[in-house]
């Protein structure tokens, strides 16, 4: 689904706040828990003791409040009344967030996906901006169907059906490339990830043809970091970091790890992080010769 979806309204303005494209519950939850969050400090009242009136934990209106679950209409309505919240175009709004964020993805017809993944696949889709660093593959929104096919067949070799539910949901993701607005999306990789070949010289061939191509699109930036750079702050693995639009919600920053995936928000997390991707930027080539880069190595494999 493509255009301007309502999300609610921000303290700081009552105007109606959108984000373009479809994203899902992930932020409307994010929207909810931050709306319910303000409304309780300004009440006055305890995590604890909202959590009593409702016969919950604490940590549920923690999850709330941080949006990582949704909430009841019934527990909604108590929290709002214990709040003192009356206006009515503001309840309005929450309840509108509120039925949102019950609802399912568009992913979810691809079936059942990790929490952590959908809930990246959540935040791209309503992101303004993504910026991604891969230390060794090419970044999932500008991977060809049969090269996402040969990493996804690696994953799981004695899996057909979740080889083909993956790629299906990754070519479905590359549509915010080209939905209005485009997502806007700053790609560097490792020279490394342009000379590994899932699926063999041919696919790869295909896969550097098609960097070359989709990196003259205006809303697409490539650069790759070359070998000559030796040890970079990238070696320690891939990560994203996500923008929105600033009544959406403030930058997000998505690190993948052996241990687990790891959302980072807070401001010393943020800056840190953004520091090392703008130490990369300075370091990669520019995007003409990382184009001619990708081109001669393309040709190699011809």
């Amino acid at each position: 689904m493509k255009g301007r979806l309502p999300i609610g309204r921000s303290e700081e303005d009552p105007e109606e706040v959108y984000m373009s494209r479809a994203s899902g519950p992930t932020i409307a939850r994010w929207q909810l828990g931050r709306q319910l969050k303000a409304a309780r400090e300004a009440a006055g009242i305890t995590q604890i003791a909202i959590a009593e009136v409702l016969a919950c934990s604490e940590s549920k209106i923690y999850k709330i409040e941080a949006g990582d679950v949704g909430v009841g209409r019934g527990d909604l309505i108590v929290m709002l009344d214990r709040y003192g919240v009356t206006d009515e175009d503001r309840r309005t709004t929450i309840f509108d967030l509120q039925k949102q964020g019950k609802q399912r993805g568009w992913w979810s017809k691809y079936g059942t996906i990790p929490m952590n993944y959908s809930m990246y696949v959540g935040l791209e889709s309503a992101a303004r901006e993504v910026r991604n660093f891969e230390l060794a593959i090419v970044p999932g929104l500008l991977q060809t169907e049969e090269y996402a096919r040969a990493v996804a067949s690696t994953a799981w070799p004695d899996d057909p059906g979740e080889v083909d539910r993956r790629v299906e949901l990754r070519m479905a993701r590359q549509a915010c490339l080209a939905e209005d607005p485009p997502l806007k999306f700053w790609a560097i990789v490792d020279e490394a990830v342009l000379h590994r070949r899932p699926g063999g010289d041919a696919v790869m061939r295909r896969q550097l043809d098609h960097l070359t191509e989709v990196s003259t699109r205006p809303n697409v930036m490539l650069q790759v970091l070359p070998f000559s750079e030796g040890w970079h702050p990238g070696t320690s693995g891939s990560f994203s970091i996500l923008d929105f639009d600033e009544t959406v919600h403030s930058p997000v920053a998505y690190i993948e790890s052996q241990a687990g995936d790891v959302y980072l928000e807070r401001p010393e997390d943020m800056n840190r992080v953004t520091l090392t991707y703008t130490h990369l930027q300075t370091a990669a080539l520019s995007a003409r010769k990382s184009r001619d880069l990708i081109a001669a190595i393309a040709k190699d494999l011809a």
